[in-house]
């Protein structure tokens, strides 16, 4: 009820900010000196910034035409390499590229956002690597005939894309980075990964910001998972996805629901971001404009998750932390991180993170025991919150460099 109820807000709110919409055309396209009024320029500010607060369910573009590559800017086509129903392997080519350089599996989050939330990670990595990144799809838009999606069949997913970017014939695999929620799932794919001696395990794994141990230095994010139980989840936090939509029936976590917890956290925050966005619309500063409404572009831009995926992310990840006490089973048979020894570990944390606090990402120390010290590193990196360790000018210039040195040292 909850999901159609929310849907029927959209529909009485659409001819509003339809409305709001056409303002701005007619301001761009039919109003000469009269929109430069302060008091016209008001008026639209505040009919873009109602239309700006919208969610939307649609994947925005990467938007990544060319990066530097060595001393000049070389094209990116992005192309599908797998199409799998809950998620493509999409890789960003450099068809002009003609030295073959590191392959580099970036393992996005699904936590209510898509996978265009690590365009600045793509566009970094790519200077010097051949990017690949899940493209995950929204769980609204699957056919209930595609079956379900649970934490199992996300590390299959990885499992599968690392191994068909990996060379089995040599022997050699691609790296892999995750960000967040998927470091628990990318570590465990990894250790079957190792433990079945796979010719594609891969080189090196880059771990940032992950609760592969949420038991240490609780946050408020980790608090809220463990204040109610699995059950309450279950009956509070999870809706049928409504006719109109390819998923029609599907159970899921949806993506408003998470929007919403998160603004929740931050909410003066984003409220003075909008009276920014507001001001900076009267006074013309584009530069303002584009920085506000970019961010929240990708912040609005919402999918939701399979009921099984996010309930047993809940359980095992966060309630009950089973890979932290070596519990976690996949397919039924145990997980054991200690099988790796071949993969080169570097775990990356930020000194401000409010969603995976200090140590909970470098616990995979402790757990990847086979691993020579030579194979282990750890970057906390000074100033930074939760997104500062893959985005922004922190992660470009101090974080980068390192996971740029690990995959340079072990390809």
């Amino acid at each position: 009820m909850l999901y159609d109820a929310y849907e029927a807000t959209n529909d009485l709110l659409a001819p509003s900010r339809f409305a709001a919409k056409m303002a701005r055309r007619f301001r761009d396209e039919a109003l000469d000196g009269a929109k430069d009024m302060p008091f016209a320029r008001r008026l639209f500010a505040l009919a873009e910034v109602y239309e700006k607060a919208a969610i939307t369910h649609t994947r925005p573009s990467y938007g990544i035409d060319s990066v530097p590559c060595g001393n000049r800017e070389t094209p990116v086509v992005e192309e599908v390499l797998m199409d799998l129903p809950f998620g493509d392997l999409l890789h960003f080519a450099k068809p002009d590229v003609a030295v073959p350089q590191p392959k580099v599996l970036i393992v996005a989050p699904i936590s209510g956002h898509f996978s265009t939330l690590l365009r600045n990670t793509v566009e970094t990595m790519l200077c010097d690597h051949d990017v690949y990144i899940t493209d995950w799809k929204n769980a609204r838009d699957v056919p209930l005939s595609a079956g379900d999606f649970g934490l199992d069949d996300y590390i299959d997913y990885i499992i599968t894309f690392l191994q068909e970017l990996g060379d089995p014939v040599a022997r050699k695999g691609a790296n892999v980075l995750a960000v967040c929620q998927p470091c628990v799932p990318v570590l465990a794919a990894v250790a079957i990964m190792a433990g079945d001696d796979d010719p594609c395990q891969p080189r090196t794994m880059t771990l940032m910001g992950g609760p592969i141990d949420v038991r240490e230095s609780p946050t408020l994010v980790n608090e809220l998972a463990t204040t109610n139980s699995y059950d309450w989840f279950a009956a509070n936090m999870i809706q049928t996805v409504p006719w109109r939509h390819r998923g029609a029936g599907r159970r899921v976590y949806p993506g408003f629901l998470q929007l919403t917890a998160f603004m929740s956290m931050n909410m003066g925050r984003h409220i003075d971001q909008f009276r920014k966005l507001y001001q900076a619309l009267a006074d013309e500063d584009t530069a303002a404009v584009t920085k506000i409404e970019s961010f929240y572009d990708e912040y609005f831009a919402v999918l939701d998750l399979t009921e099984e995926f996010y309930l047993e992310t809940i359980d095992k990840v966060f309630q009950r932390a089973l890979l932290a006490k070596g519990e976690l089973t996949f397919r039924g048979e145990p997980v054991d991180c200690g099988a790796i020894r071949k993969t080169a570990l570097l775990t990356v944390e930020g000194e401000r993170d409010d969603i995976c606090a200090v140590g909970q990402t470098a616990a995979a120390h402790l757990l990847c025991t086979s691993l020579r010290p030579h194979l282990k590193q750890h970057h906390l990196q000074p100033g930074v919150g939760h997104y500062g360790t893959f985005s922004g000018s922190k992660w470009e210039k101090q974080v980068y460099p390192q996971v740029k040195n690990l995959i340079l040292a072990m390809n």
